[in-house]
């Protein structure tokens, strides 16, 4: 597993777990760089990543609801969500990352980690972002 790929996976693993927590995923990451709690430190780009879905959460949850076709984020499992936030973050708001990356990363991380269906939906959906892509930045 490559290092972004760590960074991308540990990232929605803060997110998922403050979302479950009910607590700031900003205070969580600022308490997992304190104490990893894993033997490897958090990686800069896990920082990266919590940091740019936050900011930049209120138009990532709008574009998500818009385009999902009939699944509100609540109704999506919490792992997809948090996946989704990030593979979004990386299309619209990191031009440093690929989108083709963006997607085959996320949709990768929901085959790993969520249900069998999650990979398809994680696609379909990150894919309707890139393509409207220019229309969501303007």
């Amino acid at each position: 597993m490559g290092a972004r790929t760590k960074a991308r996976k540990r990232a929605a693993d803060i997110l998922f777990e403050a979302e479950q927590r009910g607590i700031d995923p900003l205070k969580l990451l600022a308490d997992r760089v304190a104490v990893p709690h894993t033997e490897a430190a958090v990686p800069q780009y896990t920082v990266d990543i919590v940091e740019g879905v936050v900011a930049h959460r209120d138009r990532i949850d709008e574009v998500l609801e818009t385009y999902s076709q009939g699944w509100t984020l609540d109704r999506m499992p919490a792992v997809d969500r948090a996946l989704l936030r990030i593979g979004s973050w990386e299309v619209l708001f990191n031009d440093d990352v690929p989108d083709a990356v963006a997607l085959d990363e996320a949709v990768d991380l929901a085959g790993d980690l969520s249900t069998d269906d999650s990979p398809a939906f994680v696609n379909g959906l990150l894919g309707r972002v890139k393509d409207l892509k220019p229309t969501l930045l303007a």
